[in-house]
């Protein structure tokens, strides 16, 4: 049996950890700090046999070689531009379309680029329900600021999102920002009412020191400005958008980008 936990680190980070109970096995994602992974494998008595990484920010890879160096037979997965910043024995180049396995399972990569370049996701199929690990790319309701990717690129990336089938899809993002991303959804389209129970909803979940993740595409659609400018723009949110910055644009692209822009800025 397979289990996704997250393990929380620095002040907002979440290292995913994809347990395999059987075999007693684990595989990392975005191992951002070393300290909080070995406590729990050791804990939980784990092998890391794979880590996964995402992209190239020290938040997501500043722990792979302390984990590499506990565990030297894990594999480790990462764009090759990233490479020279990990010190591993068993550092694998991957890039778009190339394909892992997780016990048998197939985890595809996908380039969802925008945060970063060369920003990767890994899709895999579990227990017939399809999990992303999607690094910065897409927040519960919100999505990464562009560093060294382009604001086109993070629009193609929702786009992709976007069009899976499957409202059921898990999304596991790398940050808790859920509240600070709710409040400025709500600030874009202070009448949708989906967002005002996500708030209530994630609020109490946060009290309880409770993570809001992961979450789902049908959430994304119905609470992220960003999935909702790619799909549709609604009225108020171009009506919001519009008053706010003054472009009378309307497109699905400008709107997404200046979106990202307010939000910049919120």
């Amino acid at each position: 049996m397979l289990k996704i936990h997250p393990i929380p680190a620095f002040t907002d980070n979440y290292i995913w950890a994809i347990i395999n109970d059987e075999t007693q096995e684990v595989i990392i994602v975005d191992a951002g700090d070393a300290e909080p992974v070995l406590e729990f494998v050791n804990r939980k008595n784990l092998t890391i046999t794979q880590i996964w990484v995402t992209h190239h920010h020290s938040d997501h890879i500043g722990g792979v070689t302390a984990l590499a160096n506990a565990f030297p037979n894990a594999q480790i997965f990462a764009h090759a531009n990233i490479h020279p910043l990990i010190n591993a024995t068993h550092l694998i180049p991957v890039a778009e379309g190339r394909e892992l396995t997780a016990w048998g399972s197939p985890v595809q990569v996908w380039q969802v680029a925008g945060h970063t370049e060369n920003h990767l996701a890994y899709l895999v199929t579990l227990d017939n329900r399809l999990h992303i690990f999607c690094g910065d790319t897409l927040f519960r309701a919100g999505c990464g600021r562009v560093f060294t990717g382009t604001i086109e690129a993070l629009f193609e990336s929702f786009d992709r999102f976007a069009q899976l089938h499957d409202d059921e899809t898990l999304f596991y993002p790398a940050h808790e920002y859920t509240l600070s991303n709710l409040n400025f959804a709500q600030f874009i389209e202070p009448n949708n009412s989906a967002i005002v129970q996500a708030i209530a909803h994630d609020s109490e979940l946060r009290q309880q020191n409770t993570p809001t993740l992961p979450t789902t595409l049908a959430d994304e659609k119905a609470i992220n400005p960003f999935m909702r400018a790619v799909i549709a723009p609604s009225d108020e949110m171009i009506t919001t958008v519009q008053t706010q910055t003054g472009i009378e644009d309307d497109s699905h692209f400008e709107i997404f980008k200046a979106l990202r822009q307010l939000k910049n800025n919120f």
